[in-house]
């Protein structure tokens, strides 16, 4: 009996040593798990997000400024001026084509706030100017649901001028030199009505916007709304969307990915393209001026299609061949705009040419493009654009497979 009692005890002595020694084991670890967070929450706070300078002003001088589609290639870069000039910004975005990386240097910023809205529903915030750009403005995008392309161009419009109706807000409306339509009158001045036509694949857009600038006018006529109209020309530049169809775009990414640069028609049909920075200055000038009818903003330098696919081509240097395809429907044969209103109004002209805007988006394309392909082998998401490109042997078989690929 003793000899068991004492069996027991050396039981229980080992069973506590072992005890203690799991309990200093645990303690080991958590001390461990505390030292790295306290590690990383050094390291978060000491990283804070520094956000690109802006102008002071007073809180009683600051415009509260709403911009619809501000995440999108032309309303980021109008967000970054407007932001710098020290003002409070609004975005109001679906991000059916624009991105939260267009805008995320600035969120967290206190003079900025995004909204997740799709204009066709109405807004209820007390704004003093507005920049509606909300739309889909490459062909694949708005040809992809025409009837929303309609609705966000004619119900959106009418939510966005109740807005500056209630609120007693200007209204900037970004239209475009799609209302020319394929124009008989070469270059085409703001007097020009166009030639448009109303059942074709381009008519969602075309005849949308024109209603639009009808339902602008319609409301400053009969509820004195103070309204802007900016006819928009071709423009590009850094943050456009790598795969939206324009033709610079596709120029650009083709030559990049060394493949044949496509064009539709013989390649004479001529467009007239403006840089994003001479457009943002554009659009600004207009909503500070005094002036209530359309005015066209683009770069009156025109080039045939061919012309564009060549300068591409030689300035990336890879030697890629041109390669016919059968002409769109509707694709308008001539397109430059008359700015001489824009430089007696506005005092605005374009500044950077074709050749020096290319370069910048070039670059532009390289990076997201080095991104991309980082991503795929890395498993991290691009930083600015969450963007997946199938090689050329992948979009074949996914086309064998009956995948849909969605642009």
């Amino acid at each position: 009996m003793i000899a068991f009692l004492i069996f027991l005890s050396i039981l229980h002595d080992q069973f506590i040593s072992v005890n203690l020694l799991e309990q200093e084991d645990l303690f080991d670890k958590l001390k461990l798990e505390i030292k790295n967070l306290k590690n990383r929450i050094e390291t978060l706070e000491n990283s804070q997000k520094v956000y690109p300078k802006v102008k002071f002003f007073p809180l009683n001088d600051q415009k509260r400024i709403l911009i619809t589609g501000g995440a999108g290639f032309v309303g980021s870069h109008l967000v970054d001026r407007l932001m710098r000039e020290g003002h409070r910004v609004i975005v109001a975005d679906n991000f059916f084509t624009g991105t939260k990386g267009n805008i995320e240097h600035w969120i967290g910023h206190p003079n900025f706030e995004l909204i997740n809205h799709d204009i066709v529903n109405p807004l209820f915030i007390e704004v003093d100017e507005i920049y509606h750009l909300a739309s889909p403005a490459s062909p694949p995008h708005y040809m992809y649901n025409p009837i929303k392309t309609i609705k966000t161009n004619t119900v959106g419009t009418i939510n966005m001028l109740g807005l500056a109706r209630r609120v007693k807000a200007k209204l900037l409306f970004s239209s475009t030199s799609e209302v020319y339509g394929d124009p008989e009158i070469h270059p085409q001045p703001e007097h020009y009505w166009g030639n448009v036509n109303p059942i074709g694949p381009r008519a969602c857009y075309d005849e949308s916007k024109r209603v639009a600038e009808a339902m602008c006018f319609a409301y400053a006529k009969q509820e004195k709304v103070q309204i802007r109209i900016a006819r928009i020309f071709n423009t590009f530049g850094p943050r456009m969307n790598l795969n939206d169809g324009r033709v610079v775009s596709n120029f650009i990414l083709q030559s990049l990915q060394k493949q044949n640069l496509t064009l539709y028609g013989d390649g004479s049909q001529t467009r007239s393209f403006q840089y994003i920075d001479d457009l943002i200055n554009g659009l600004v000038a207009l909503m500070n001026s005094n002036f209530t009818k359309p005015v066209n903003l683009g770069n009156p330098d025109e080039y045939t299609m061919r012309q564009l696919a060549t300068i591409i081509r030689d300035m990336i240097g890879n030697g890629n061949e041109i390669v016919t395809r059968p002409k769109m429907e509707d694709d308008p044969q001539k397109r430059k705009p008359n700015i001489d209103l824009a430089k007696q109004i506005l005092n605005w002209e374009p500044k950077i040419s074709l050749k020096q805007g290319i370069q910048k988006t070039v670059q532009y394309f390289r990076n997201e493009l080095n991104k991309n392909k980082n991503s795929q082998h890395t498993g991290e998401t691009s930083y600015f654009h969450n963007f997946y490109y199938l090689s050329p042997e992948e979009e074949t078989k996914a086309k064998e497979k009956n995948y849909k690929i969605e642009l």
